[in-house]
């Protein structure tokens, strides 16, 4: 018996939403960890990132990141970016064309801050950016740091590295898996069409 969704494109974005939103708690979820690309022609690159939220009214998925991070550069540069999802045992991939919003030391990152638990904001204590050089194996953090043995005051320091990114989705692309025969539709959220495509 096939799903709900296999030939029904509403029943589809229900089922691409209900993935996103329990991406964001689910650290099982393999949609909470896609691969984020970014850059431009000349250089382009891809990372995982985190998802830390879903809002399907406003048409945004957001995670975090370093101001350090090379990523940063290349977003300021050209901030269309796109993220691909798979879903192995759901057989489900899904592929999100994206404008990103960078945000630093405003109002969305001090919400998100206070949600961040200690160990998380470990990542935003290290002396210099990620992808730094090193002569030495490194986490990039003092010792003290490096062992956990910080206070939630003292991890307040991170906060001026802390960034959120916001995703907003212009477009979904969605392919699912299936013996009886592959189903592939698009989704374009700027002037709200939608469509089948061949496998």
């Amino acid at each position: 018996m096939q799903p709900a969704y296999y030939e029904d494109l509403k029943e589809i974005k229900k089922k691409i939403w209900s993935m996103l939103d329990n991406a964001v708690t689910n650290r099982s979820s393999p949609f909470r960890i896609p691969v984020f690309i970014c850059g431009n022609q000349e250089d382009f690159d891809g990372r995982i990132v985190v998802i830390r939220k879903s809002d399907q009214l406003n048409s945004l998925i957001q995670f975090h990141s370093d101001i350090r991070s090379d990523k940063i550069p290349k977003l300021k540069n050209n901030k269309n970016a796109s993220m691909l999802f798979y879903d192995k045992e759901e057989k489900i991939q899904v592929r999100l064309k994206v404008e990103c919003i960078i945000n630093h030391n405003n109002e969305i990152t001090r919400e998100s801050w206070s949600k961040t638990g200690h160990i998380s904001r470990k990542c935003y204590l290290v002396d210099n950016g990620p992808g730094t050089k090193s002569p030495t194996p490194t986490s990039g953090l003092k010792s003290e740091l490096d062992n956990f043995e910080f206070t939630m005051q003292q991890s307040e320091e991170g906060y001026k590295n802390f960034t959120v990114v916001q995703c907003r989705i212009k477009s979904i692309e969605w392919l699912y898996l299936a013996a009886k025969g592959h189903r592939r539709a698009r989704f374009e959220l700027d002037d709200n069409k939608e469509y089948w495509l061949v496998p």
